[in-house]
Protein backbone atom coordinates (compact mmCIF):
# COMPACT_ATOMS: atom_id res chain seq x y z
CA UNK A 1 0.00 0.00 0.00
CA UNK A 2 1.95 3.09 -1.15
CA UNK A 3 1.65 6.07 1.38
CA UNK A 4 2.08 9.85 0.70
CA UNK A 5 3.97 12.29 2.68
CA UNK A 6 1.94 13.65 5.39
CA UNK A 7 4.07 16.50 6.20
CA UNK A 8 2.66 20.07 4.70
CA UNK A 9 6.51 21.24 4.56
CA UNK A 10 8.41 21.38 1.53
CA UNK A 11 11.64 19.36 0.86
CA UNK A 12 13.06 22.42 -0.77
CA UNK A 13 12.69 25.97 -0.03
CA UNK A 14 11.27 28.41 -2.42
CA UNK A 15 14.30 29.86 -3.53
CA UNK A 16 15.38 26.18 -3.68
CA UNK A 17 12.36 25.47 -5.69
CA UNK A 18 12.91 28.01 -7.81
CA UNK A 19 16.67 27.74 -9.14
CA UNK A 20 15.30 24.30 -9.61
CA UNK A 21 12.21 24.26 -12.26
CA UNK A 22 13.60 27.58 -13.23
CA UNK A 23 13.33 26.65 -17.48
CA UNK A 24 15.75 27.23 -19.52
CA UNK A 25 16.06 30.35 -21.60
CA UNK A 26 17.13 30.89 -25.01
CA UNK A 27 19.72 33.54 -25.94
CA UNK A 28 16.66 36.20 -26.86
CA UNK A 29 15.05 35.18 -23.57
CA UNK A 30 12.11 33.04 -24.97
CA UNK A 31 11.61 30.35 -22.73
CA UNK A 32 12.47 26.60 -24.00
CA UNK A 33 11.12 23.51 -22.28
CA UNK A 34 13.76 21.92 -20.70
CA UNK A 35 14.29 18.10 -22.22
CA UNK A 36 12.90 15.73 -19.88
CA UNK A 37 15.74 13.45 -17.66
CA UNK A 38 15.80 9.92 -18.91
CA UNK A 39 14.17 7.81 -16.32
CA UNK A 40 17.13 5.90 -15.54
CA UNK A 41 19.44 8.11 -15.93
CA UNK A 42 22.14 7.90 -13.20
CA UNK A 43 22.42 11.68 -12.50
CA UNK A 44 18.35 11.72 -12.29
CA UNK A 45 18.55 9.67 -8.97
CA UNK A 46 18.10 11.21 -5.43
CA UNK A 47 19.52 8.02 -4.59
CA UNK A 48 22.78 8.05 -6.48
CA UNK A 49 23.23 11.91 -5.76
CA UNK A 50 22.69 11.33 -1.46
CA UNK A 51 24.94 8.00 -1.76
CA UNK A 52 27.97 9.98 -4.16
CA UNK A 53 27.68 12.90 -1.71
CA UNK A 54 27.94 10.30 1.38
CA UNK A 55 30.77 9.16 -0.19
CA UNK A 56 32.75 12.30 -0.43
CA UNK A 57 32.00 13.22 2.99
CA UNK A 58 32.97 10.27 4.51
CA UNK A 59 35.88 10.57 2.20
CA UNK A 60 36.65 14.36 3.95
CA UNK A 61 36.24 13.18 7.53
CA UNK A 62 38.85 10.79 7.06
CA UNK A 63 41.50 12.68 7.92
CA UNK A 64 40.50 14.56 10.81
CA UNK A 65 39.08 10.86 12.42
CA UNK A 66 42.40 9.17 11.77
CA UNK A 67 43.77 12.00 14.17
CA UNK A 68 41.64 10.60 16.80
CA UNK A 69 42.06 6.68 16.06
CA UNK A 70 38.48 6.77 14.60
CA UNK A 71 36.15 5.35 11.68
CA UNK A 72 33.60 7.17 10.48
CA UNK A 73 31.00 5.17 11.95
CA UNK A 74 33.30 4.80 15.34
CA UNK A 75 32.69 8.68 15.26
CA UNK A 76 29.22 8.21 14.76
CA UNK A 77 29.13 6.45 17.95
CA UNK A 78 30.85 8.23 20.08
CA UNK A 79 28.79 11.41 18.70
CA UNK A 80 25.42 9.37 20.19
CA UNK A 81 27.45 8.31 23.67
CA UNK A 82 28.97 12.18 24.16
CA UNK A 83 25.21 13.65 23.85
CA UNK A 84 23.90 10.64 26.15
CA UNK A 85 26.34 8.99 27.90
CA UNK A 86 25.05 5.95 29.81
CA UNK A 87 22.73 4.58 26.53
CA UNK A 88 21.40 0.68 26.27
CA UNK A 89 22.81 -0.71 23.10
CA UNK A 90 19.15 -0.64 22.07
CA UNK A 91 18.79 3.24 22.17
CA UNK A 92 22.32 3.39 20.77
CA UNK A 93 21.02 1.44 17.83
CA UNK A 94 17.50 2.96 17.32
CA UNK A 95 19.36 6.40 17.28
CA UNK A 96 21.74 5.70 15.03
CA UNK A 97 19.47 3.66 12.61
CA UNK A 98 21.75 0.42 13.08
CA UNK A 99 21.26 -2.89 13.99
CA UNK A 100 22.73 -5.06 16.65
CA UNK A 101 24.36 -7.02 14.20
CA UNK A 102 25.99 -3.84 12.81
CA UNK A 103 26.55 -1.78 16.49
CA UNK A 104 28.04 -4.32 18.72
CA UNK A 105 31.37 -5.07 16.60
CA UNK A 106 31.36 -0.92 16.44
CA UNK A 107 31.13 -1.27 20.23
CA UNK A 108 33.53 -3.89 20.62
CA UNK A 109 36.04 -1.98 19.08
CA UNK A 110 35.52 0.97 20.86
CA UNK A 111 35.93 -1.04 23.97
CA UNK A 112 39.13 -2.74 23.08
CA UNK A 113 40.36 1.12 22.43
CA UNK A 114 39.35 1.85 26.14
CA UNK A 115 37.13 4.23 25.05
CA UNK A 116 33.86 3.01 26.72
CA UNK A 117 32.38 0.11 28.48
CA UNK A 118 29.38 -2.42 28.46
CA UNK A 119 27.81 -3.52 31.38
CA UNK A 120 24.86 -5.49 31.99
CA UNK A 121 22.03 -3.00 33.68
CA UNK A 122 21.74 -4.68 37.32
CA UNK A 123 17.70 -3.97 36.66
CA UNK A 124 17.39 -6.02 33.60
CA UNK A 125 20.04 -8.25 32.58
CA UNK A 126 18.73 -8.16 29.10
CA UNK A 127 19.42 -4.38 28.52
CA UNK A 128 23.21 -3.43 27.71
CA UNK A 129 24.42 -0.05 29.10
CA UNK A 130 27.01 1.40 27.03
CA UNK A 131 29.24 3.77 29.24
CA UNK A 132 32.14 6.45 27.72
CA UNK A 133 35.72 6.14 29.40
CA UNK A 134 37.97 8.92 30.97
CA UNK A 135 39.37 8.27 27.34
CA UNK A 136 36.38 8.71 25.68
CA UNK A 137 35.09 11.63 27.25
CA UNK A 138 38.44 13.43 27.11
CA UNK A 139 38.41 12.63 22.98
CA UNK A 140 35.65 14.55 22.88
CA UNK A 141 37.94 17.59 23.91
CA UNK A 142 40.16 16.69 20.27
CA UNK A 143 37.30 16.43 18.58
CA UNK A 144 35.21 19.90 18.95
CA UNK A 145 37.23 21.72 15.62
CA UNK A 146 35.92 18.46 13.31
CA UNK A 147 32.53 19.97 12.62
CA UNK A 148 34.01 23.08 11.90
CA UNK A 149 36.60 21.87 9.47
CA UNK A 150 33.75 20.23 7.56
CA UNK A 151 31.46 23.24 7.06
CA UNK A 152 34.85 24.76 5.98
CA UNK A 153 35.37 21.89 3.45
CA UNK A 154 31.54 22.07 2.30
CA UNK A 155 31.77 25.93 1.62
CA UNK A 156 27.79 26.48 3.14
CA UNK A 157 26.99 29.53 5.11
CA UNK A 158 25.79 27.43 8.70
CA UNK A 159 22.43 28.66 7.33
CA UNK A 160 22.80 26.52 4.55
CA UNK A 161 24.26 23.71 6.19
CA UNK A 162 20.95 23.82 8.88
CA UNK A 163 18.95 23.55 6.01
CA UNK A 164 20.02 20.92 4.10
CA UNK A 165 20.47 18.56 7.35
CA UNK A 166 16.85 19.55 8.02
CA UNK A 167 15.69 19.00 4.82
CA UNK A 168 17.85 15.64 5.09
CA UNK A 169 16.42 14.81 8.39
CA UNK A 170 12.65 15.19 7.03
CA UNK A 171 13.67 12.95 3.56
CA UNK A 172 15.08 10.57 6.21
CA UNK A 173 11.64 10.87 8.54
CA UNK A 174 9.39 10.25 5.24
CA UNK A 175 11.69 7.34 4.44
CA UNK A 176 11.42 5.51 7.47
CA UNK A 177 7.47 6.37 8.19
CA UNK A 178 6.47 5.18 4.54
CA UNK A 179 9.20 1.57 5.41
CA UNK A 180 6.98 1.09 8.95
CA UNK A 181 3.51 1.88 7.00
CA UNK A 182 4.51 -0.54 4.46
CA UNK A 183 6.07 -3.42 6.98
CA UNK A 184 2.71 -2.88 8.79
CA UNK A 185 0.28 -3.43 6.11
Amino acid sequence: MATHRTSTRPLLDSAARATACRPLRRAKGRPVAAAPAPALALDAQLCFALYSASLAMTKRYRPLLDALGLTYPQYLVMLALWEHDGSSVSSLGERLFLDSGTLTPLLKRLQTAGLLTRERASDDERRVVVTLTPAGRTLRRRALGIPAALAEAVACSPGELAMLTATLQQLRAALHHDTEVSAAA
